[in-house]
């Protein structure tokens, strides 16, 4: 059953209808305008030459887009696996693989989760996740480096004194970039800036600009994220703040790469909103991720829903680059109802939702015959395509770098 699109416009966004630069925001959240601009951003050329009247197939493999989950530490083996059975570990693997073309440790990799003591970081469960991920083709992006609250920093820093305090940051800042180097080489370098502030009160403001320069050193080409709650769910109450955030980070010489937006749901939300607090998050020129989604509901229809919208306006707005959500499976997920598969392993509505835009609306599946001279075009979805003619295969690649490209068979 095809759903149709339903998008709640705030009385504010309906009586002014613009954001900054002068454009209907209500406007941009239609069905047909979503459509469009997924065309216009998420969609380059493949251009076939062959024999004149050839068959032609052009089938999707990978999206450039990143489509992914936050991975759970119950399928590291040896780690404690909350109940989960060696059963449930095959099928949550395979679900993983066939669903996500990347990923995040749920925990792991944070700071207070790898290393719990003064002692050494353990990173055996962050390296177990990695290379399952690894194996099977999902990349990975790493969270968090720093998580800012009071309630998240271990007892043995807040015991530190202050010269060993920045010592102790410092080495985490460079240990993690360059541990993953070459394999992990986007992070969220601090989490939740807006609601903690346990580094900036006992080491200064100017930490945060340390952080990063350590980061950078560990591996210089790592890309840091910001990464905040409450911009894009909770009526996007936070968004201002969050804007500006960003701004005083990046006026203080932060060396932040891309912006990342939490979005934990508890109630459906306005489209016009959404789109405004894109809209002016974009006018940084930075990367943004919606880096934590999920939708808390026991209505399995609504849950269906509010992902396709979501999902929808996220897809179509040429600033995000990828939405990971936080969890996938009931039996290994922080809020069990939010979950896309049951405990038993059932589709939920909303899985099927997200496998339709995902493998069928947004995946590029096209046949036809080369004309006369012998050429075939099609639009293809960014990412890369498996193109056969004449018997023969090839791979090709467009991305919003490489709009169009030519095989030559």
């Amino acid at each position: 059953m095809k759903l149709r699109l339903v998008v709640v416009l705030s009385a504010a966004a309906v009586v002014s209808g613009v954001c900054r630069g002068g454009s209907d925001v209500g406007s941009k959240v239609s069905e047909e305008a979503i459509a469009a601009r997924i065309r216009e951003h998420r969609m380059g050329e493949i251009i076939v030459k062959t024999a004149a009247g050839a068959e032609v197939k052009v089938e999707q493999v990978r999206h450039a887009f990143w489509f992914g989950t936050a991975v759970s530490n119950s399928i590291a083996q040896g780690s404690f696996r909350r109940g989960m059975s060696e059963g449930d570990r095959d099928k949550y693997i395979t679900t993983l693989k066939a669903n996500f073309n990347s990923a995040v440790h749920e925990n792991a990799l944070k700071w207070h989760n790898c290393q719990r003591t003064q002692a050494a970081a353990d990173y055996s469960t962050a390296d177990a996740i990695y290379r399952i991920c690894s194996e099977n083709g999902i990349g990975m992006r790493g969270h968090c480096i720093f998580w800012c609250t009071d309630g998240q920093v271990q007892g043995w820093v807040k015991n530190l004194d202050k010269e060993a305090m920045r010592e102790a940051v410092k080495t985490r800042a460079l240990d993690v970039t360059s541990r993953f180097k070459g394999r992990i080489e986007e992070f969220d370098l601090n989490n939740e800036l807006l609601f903690g502030n346990f580094y900036r009160r006992n080491l200064g403001e100017g930490i945060i600009k340390d952080m990063a320069d350590w980061a950078k050193e560990g591996n210089p080409k790592a890309k840091l994220y910001l990464n905040e709650q409450g911009a894009l769910a909770g009526g996007v109450r936070n968004a201002d703040r969050y804007v500006a955030l960003i701004k005083k980070t990046l006026d203080d010489g932060v060396k932040i790469d891309g912006i990342g937006c939490q979005g934990h749901f508890r109630e459906m939300f306005d489209g016009a909103k959404l789109q405004g607090t894109l809209d002016k998050l974009g006018e940084f020129g930075l990367p943004i991720k919606i880096t934590e989604y999920d939708f808390d509901s026991g209505d399995e229809q609504a849950k269906a829903e509010h992902l396709r919208q979501f999902y929808s306006i996220c897809f179509a707005h040429p600033a995000v680059e990828g939405i990971i959500m936080w969890g996938f499976w009931e039996g290994a997920h922080w809020r069990p109802r939010a979950a896309l598969w049951k405990r038993d392993w059932t589709a939920t509505p909303a899985a099927r939702t997200y496998r339709d835009l995902v493998f069928k609306k947004w995946w590029t599946v096209e046949t036809g015959k080369a004309d006369e001279k012998g050429v075939y075009r099609t639009r293809a979805f960014y990412g890369r395509h498996k193109v056969l003619s004449g018997g023969i295969t090839r791979e090709v690649c467009v991305t919003r770098d490489n709009p169009s490209e030519t095989v030559d068979f």
